[in-house]
């Protein structure tokens, strides 16, 4: 990075900063008694501060990674092409939140890749953090990359008043799906629709993931049965449809383990895609073990692949406790596209700091894990050229 540029940003941070500062301070000087217009005020000069930081990490990235993902620049604009690509097309997501992509930039770095797709996380809800993150998606489009969304569908952050049909939050989560199939959510999904259908470029969503894990999520099958998964999941899909939104590519997500695959497929008019995870937790938790990319993804393979669709490594990473994690991730890249020829994306899940499944937080890093990035770059090196990305050094 130049002196000049280097320069440059910091300037601008220090006048939004500064800005900032007199701004708030002059509103709060006003009156005590617009705490809600001014918390809302705030908020935006906060986001805006944040946007400008965001803007110069994104502009030293823009021009980088435009020419090495040159090849890229044509298929992102088309789903089909996305489908049916040649390329294994790399991605990450990450714990940043939004606030910057600078992490995956430097797993990138560590990995020498550049990655096509960029996660990001989304929950349902109808106040302003659960609309669509069109900041965000802007900002992967920008850098040259498409986003994968995966959307969760909570039901308990929305209200009674706006949405008359639900049930009262004690029960909302019981049968909440057959809640979601029969329109009671349709003006929050349909302006989620109108806003990606306004981002002109295909977006991988994987809505309602693992719905068939009994313990993870309020949409699994302790609260929803089947019937009533398919139907949300082909209800969100036909609004978005209504709408005109034909950019997304719609990703059915299972959990490996629990298997029931057809039970709760949608069908084939309805998922472009399939998606699972592929998770080592390694002897972290009392539940699971050391075990093998080929136990968690390999042995399930031939079913998944049994439904002639692309399929996506949506969660793919190891933890380190109880075994060699860069022999892991060497022998899950050991001849992949020969054995997995079905697969056309992998999302290396990099978070620091995660405790979704686990009762401590755990660390998926592997940025500065150089035994590992060394191994995984070995091993892709020798990948068919047909199969990996032209930009790999």
């Amino acid at each position: 990075m130049s002196i000049k540029k280097t320069s440059k940003r910091f300037l601008n941070v220090i006048l939004a900063l500064v800005i900032g500062y007199f701004v708030v301070y002059t509103f709060a000087a006003v009156s005590k008694r617009s705490k809600g217009p001014l918390e809302g005020f705030l908020e935006n000069v906060s986001d805006w501060v944040k946007n400008r930081e965001q803007e110069a990490i994104l502009g030293q990235r823009e021009n980088l990674r435009s020419d090495k993902l040159s090849w890229f620049k044509d298929q992102r604009k088309n789903k089909f092409s996305l489908l049916k690509t040649k390329y294994i097309l790399f991605g990450a997501s990450d714990d940043s939140k939004g606030e910057s992509y600078e992490n995956i930039f430097n797993l990138e770095d560590s990995l020498a890749l550049t990655f096509p797709i960029i996660g990001i996380y989304a929950a349902w809800g109808e106040n302003q953090e659960y609309k669509f993150p069109s900041n965000q998606i802007d900002a992967i489009i920008r850098v040259g990359s498409i986003p994968m969304i995966t959307w969760e569908p909570w039901l308990e952050k929305f209200s009674e008043e706006d949405f008359p049909d639900i049930e009262p939050l004690s029960t909302r989560n019981t049968n909440g799906l057959a809640s979601v199939a029969k329109g009671h959510y349709d003006s929050y999904i349909k302006k989620w629709a109108l806003d990606a259908k306004k981002v002109n470029h295909p977006i991988y969503l994987r809505w309602g993931h693992e719905m068939n894990d009994p313990y993870r999520y309020p949409w699994g099958p302790q609260n929803n049965d089947p019937e009533e998964y398919k139907a949300a999941f082909k209800h969100v899909r036909d609004v978005f449809e209504s709408v005109g939104a034909k950019n997304i590519i719609w990703v059915w997500s299972p959990h490996l383990t629990y298997g029931k695959f057809n039970e709760y497929y949608p069908g084939n008019d309805y998922v472009d895609m399939i998606a699972t995870g592929a998770l080592n937790y390694g002897t972290c938790t009392s539940w699971s073990d050391w075990w093998t990319f080929e136990q968690i993804f390999g042995n399930y393979y031939k079913t998944l692949e049994s439904f002639y669709k692309p399929i996506m490594l949506a969660e793919f990473g190891s933890l380190k406790p109880g075994g060699n994690r860069a022999k892991w991730f060497g022998d899950a890249f050991n001849r992949f596209q020969f054995k997995y020829p079905y697969v056309n994306a992998i999302v290396f899940f990099h978070y620091s700091s995660d405790g979704s499944t686990t009762y401590k937080n755990v660390d998926w890093y592997i940025k500065d894990d150089k035994e590992v990035t060394d191994e995984i770059k070995k091993q892709l090196k020798n990948w068919d050229p047909k199969s990996k990305q032209p930009d790999m050094q």
